[in-house]
């Protein structure tokens, strides 16, 4: 395998699971009473609508092809929280697309252990280890990153929930700055954390 091959392997890895994260967005939204994500074709798991030019293309192949870091994003799913049934379903709706990342986490790292019993052998699906790990990796590192509190990661929204207005207010006023802090932090800190989050899950210290 040529060492593009890899890259655009994560690559493809990281686009999905950013649609995964935002069609769960839209879907929780519209569980919960607010149809705009629906009205605007966000309701969906085509790639396409999801597409954020900064964060689904520029940023992520810039990284991947200069140090091997991959951080990404989708478009942000649009919302009506006036149109959201109860004082507290802001906060689920920003909690579905990490849970997401997460919940993809788990089940991945479930379904190959499951192969592996039925295997009866690890050697015999070994050289698939590499490609599930790093989609479990990638998936825990998104949520990772995407729980950063500052806008307009759904961090922010989370603590415009559970802080006082006038608290949700300065963190929504960090504007550009936030994206400057989202990657720093994306890079110097989430991956040592997600190397916490990829052993609790698989039980492995470091990729398979």
């Amino acid at each position: 395998m040529t060492d593009l091959a890899p890259k655009l392997f994560l690559y493809i890895v990281i686009i999905l699971s950013a649609v995964v994260h935002e069609y769960s967005h839209a879907f929780m939204a519209n569980e919960l009473g607010d149809d705009t994500a629906k009205r605007m074709g966000r309701l969906t798991l085509n790639p396409l609508k999801h597409i954020d030019i900064m964060g689904t293309v520029i940023v992520p192949l810039f990284l991947l092809f200069t140090s091997g870091i991959f951080i990404g994003w989708a478009k942000p799913v649009p919302y009506d929280p006036f149109k959201l049934k109860g004082p507290k379903d802001d906060l689920k709706v920003a909690l579905a697309g990490p849970g997401s990342n997460l919940a993809m986490a788990i089940i991945v790292s479930g379904l190959y252990f499951l192969m592996t019993i039925l295997a009866g052998n690890l050697a015999n699906i070994g050289l698939i280890a590499p490609f599930v790990a790093q989609i479990i990796y990638i998936n825990i590192s998104l949520a990772l990153f995407n729980l950063i509190p500052v806008p307009p990661l759904d961090g922010s929204k989370i603590l415009g929930v559970i802080l006082p207005a006038r608290w949700a207010m300065m963190i929504e006023r960090v504007g550009v700055f936030g994206i400057v802090i989202a990657l720093w932090v994306g890079m110097m800190v989430v991956p040592y954390l997600a190397s916490i989050v990829f052993f609790v899950i698989t039980g492995f210290g470091r990729l398979f």
